[in-house]
């Protein structure tokens, strides 16, 4: 009686087992989508410098990809990351930046720039994690450059 309860048990743990795995490994955004080069927003601004900042500080949320930084690997941690890159990526995907009109390109800039300036991006919640993307005012003057 004693080995059925054992085995009964381990089974159990078996089954938890592949659902957290399974839960870990469909958590983790598509960290590699495929990208035309082209399209994405070094592409389109060249090295003006607002391309190292946007992708520094926002691309892991507003782009195809997602740093290898342990943030975007371990979980609860990739979790959170990855619905935060699910909903930034709906609202601007600067892979995806020649797709944009220009009007449209102007309008998220000039948006970028007010969500700089205000501390509302990057999120505290994703600068808990990654500090590094922290904006300087440097950064902030960059974003909002003299054309927007």
């Amino acid at each position: 009686m004693k080995t059925a309860n054992s085995l009964k048990w381990a089974g159990v743990a078996l089954g938890a087992f592949v659902l957290v795995l399974g839960a870990v490994r469909s958590g983790r955004p598509d960290a590699n989508r495929s990208t035309d080069p082209t399209h994405t927003v070094q592409a389109q601004l060249g090295s003006s410098g607002l391309d190292s900042v946007l992708i520094r500080s926002c691309g892991d949320c507003h782009s195809n990809t997602m740093s290898s930084h342990w943030s975007a690997t371990v979980p609860p941690v990739s979790w959170i990351m990855a619905r935060g890159a699910r909903e930034g990526r709906k609202t601007l995907n600067f892979a995806e930046w020649s797709t944009y009109s220009p009007d449209r390109q102007r309008a998220l800039l000039l948006a970028s720039c007010a969500d700089a300036k205000g501390g509302k991006m990057p999120m505290a919640a994703y600068l808990r994690f990654r500090p590094d993307a922290k904006l300087s005012p440097r950064d902030v003057e960059t974003i909002c450059g003299p054309s927007r």
